[in-house]
């Protein structure tokens, strides 16, 4: 009996190698219950009931022989990158089968796809409207159709290329848009001369504007310096004016007090340096000279003063007016 259990347990523990594996980090393990396929998170499947699908993505490229319109044959390179979509695994088993492969088979059915779909665009327009621009964003619009249908993800699409297959053709094509490439070049740099001419001038105008106020604020800082200036002056002429009109009040008033006391003109700067002169020279005859500003007091004070000397004193003046 000993035997026979160890035979059950050795046969048990053969078939659980056999048939169970542990999932990779880089497997996704499929399972299917009551016809619906789903993704299992268990580390142990079954390998015979489970699928272990590769998590990774699947990349091709593709020679499109296609035709333009007018039966020009014309040859376009694609390049894309699919992966598979979690959230639609009955299209891909559908399309792929159950297998590892799944998503290589799956892709070569998109692959045929593209082909039709480039086939179609392509037999619709003349070989000039044709590009490898147009046809790529054409394919980018149509390309869901993997996702819904094939259960994909496309993660990157390209157009490679994109020429005639007749030689003679292809360099027409080619000698085109090197006219194109070079006439829009060209319109291009006329356009940054426009600009550059226009920034130039906008720049100008400003200096020209900015040079303007600064002359303005120039006369306007001189006009006010001027006005100050003229200020003062007249302020200065106006001090001088009365200044001299002070002077000429006292000077009137002198002559009125002189008027009045003659015998006050010995006290006078003038008298009083005939005085030093007729001490320091008693037997010669004195001679006076009066300054131009002593005689700018008026003649009226000179006469005063010289009917003061004939006289011989104020006194004698006195008895001659009287």
């Amino acid at each position: 009996m000993e035997i026979i259990g160890i035979c059950i347990v050795v046969i048990a523990a053969g078939l659980f190698l056999y048939e169970y594996r542990l999932r990779k980090p880089d497997q996704w393990i499929l399972g299917e219950r009551r016809g619906t396929y789903l993704l299992r998170k268990s580390r142990v499947f079954a390998r015979h009931f489970s699928l272990a699908l590769p998590k990774k993505s699947h990349s091709m490229q593709q020679v499109v022989d296609a035709s333009a319109k007018g039966n020009i044959e014309i040859k376009v390179k694609l390049a894309m990158t699919v992966a598979p979509d979690l959230d639609r695994l009955q299209e891909l088993i559908r399309i792929g089968g159950w297998s590892p492969q799944a998503v290589e088979v799956a892709a070569k059915e998109l692959g045929t796809v593209v082909h039709s779909l480039v086939g179609e665009f392509t037999e619709r327009h003349e070989l000039e409207d044709l590009s490898s621009e147009t046809i790529d964003a054409y394919l980018r619009q149509k390309i869901g159709i993997s996702r819904e249908l094939m259960g994909l993800s496309v993660i990157a699409f390209t157009v490679q290329s994109f020429e005639a297959v007749d030689p003679k053709i292809a360099e027409a094509v080619r000698q085109q848009e090197s006219a194109r490439i070079l006439e829009q070049t060209e319109l291009l740099n006329q356009k940054a001369r426009i600009t550059a001419a226009q920034a130039k001038l906008k720049a100008d105008e400003e200096i020209a504007l900015l040079e303007s106020g600064l002359q303005l604020k120039t006369f306007e800082l001189k006009k006010v310096a001027l006005d100050k200036e003229a200020e003062i002056a007249q302020r200065q002429a106006d001090y001088e004016v009365k200044r001299h009109a002070t002077r000429l009040a006292i000077d009137r008033e002198e002559l009125e007090l002189l008027k009045s006391n003659p015998e006050l003109l010995i006290l006078t700067p003038q008298a009083a340096r005939l005085a030093e002169a007729s001490q320091s020279l008693k037997n010669a005859r004195t001679i006076v000279a009066l300054s131009p500003g002593d005689i700018a007091q008026g003649s009226e004070w000179l006469e005063m003063f010289r009917a003061c000397l004939q006289s011989g004193g104020p006194g004698d003046l006195k008895k001659k007016d009287g």
